[in-house]
């Protein structure tokens, strides 16, 4: 969608009277930075209107949601994008501020050492979701000869995959924290994170979307949302400890939890985003890394079948609106 550069002006009175009651963000209701502004209600006060934060359990949940017209913005992965997009969703993306590196993580029992040694086991991980994502190509691209067909795997929640490895049903799952860390401290290790993926050339990532006539509607809003959304990450890269420690008191969860999870993430900022290494601009969204990423990955559901191949569209530069991105970057400072 082409915006021109007065509907992204600042606020005014015709924006006022047009201001939706509300805000709705969608978010899974762990550790991440932009927790920080739902502490703060610096989204709130930026918007002028109130910010109601709907609880999601997986990427499938967030599609549903958006679907339904029931959120307006939200913070999900990359892989179940990639899908609702591929099915005819009115959503776009609109930034791409947590690159995983080790936030997720494949979680074994005692005695499973590798990918190989989960033939015969059960491995469960959330439905459409980046972990899935990440374990199938994560036993194709690195998995020492393992053979898919002898893994059973499970679709669960995340707080299901915490009872169900407390029940002994399963043997290894791939989730992130706080789930993780809980299955950790019940005997649980890592034997693969995320991050291993990238010497295979794999980028997975979390990414904010917008329902189009959302944003259509109110651009001024989808702008002061990419600024506090990096306003908060860059809190956490000033201060870590201080962020972590806020984040965990306010969610009330160990704040070693929420050090690791906030630690095996990337946070790349605003200018960087628009760059050819993660989204590109309006000129370049087509030959970046992530809009290649958003093609393999539907391409790779498409495989699995959890998408129709002629669903999978030849690009996914269409989907991704930078405009929101660039007007962010023109009223910051460079970082």
């Amino acid at each position: 969608m082409a915006l021109a550069a007065a509907s992204l002006a600042p606020l005014g009175a015709a924006w006022a009277q047009s201001a939706p009651e509300e805000v709705r963000f969608a978010w899974a209701g762990g550790p991440r930075t932009w927790v920080l502004g739902q502490i703060d209600k610096s989204f709130d006060k930026a918007f002028g209107v109130p910010v109601k934060w709907v609880a999601f359990n997986s990427g499938a949940d967030v599609l549903s949601l958006f679907a339904a017209k029931e959120i307006d913005i939200a913070r999900f992965g990359s892989s179940p994008a990639a899908a609702g997009i591929a099915r005819g969703l009115p959503i776009e993306v609109i930034g791409a501020q947590e690159i995983i590196a080790t936030s997720e993580r494949l979680i074994a029992r005692d005695g499973i050492n590798s990918l190989k040694d989960l033939e015969g086991k059960r491995v469960a991980y959330p439905a459409n979701s980046t972990a899935q994502f990440a374990f199938e190509l994560a036993v194709k691209l690195a998995g020492d000869g393992a053979d898919r067909s002898k893994i059973r795997t499970v679709a669960l929640k995340p707080a299901e995959i915490v009872s169900a490895w407390q029940r002994g049903d399963i043997d290894a799952a791939y989730v992130w924290g706080p789930f993780s860390q809980q299955l950790e401290a019940a005997q649980g290790k890592e034997i693969f994170a995320t991050k291993d993926l990238a010497e295979h050339g794999v980028l997975v990532f979390n990414n904010y979307v917008a329902r189009k006539e959302f944003a259509e509607q109110h651009p001024e809003l989808i702008v002061k949302f990419l600024q506090v959304a990096q306003d908060k990450a860059n809190e956490y890269l000033a201060d870590p400890e201080a962020a972590s420690q806020k984040i965990a008191q306010y969610l009330d969860i160990p704040v070693d939890t929420v050090r690791s999870t906030l630690g095996g993430l990337q946070y790349p900022s605003i200018q960087e985003q628009l760059t050819v290494d993660y989204l590109g601009n309006s000129q370049t969204k087509a030959d970046s890394r992530i809009t290649r990423s958003y093609h393999d990955a539907a391409t790779f559901l498409a495989d699995i079948g959890e998408l129709r191949a002629s669903d999978v569209p030849a690009t996914y530069a269409d989907a991704i609106n930078t405009r929101y991105l660039e007007q962010a970057a023109a009223a910051a400072p460079q970082q």
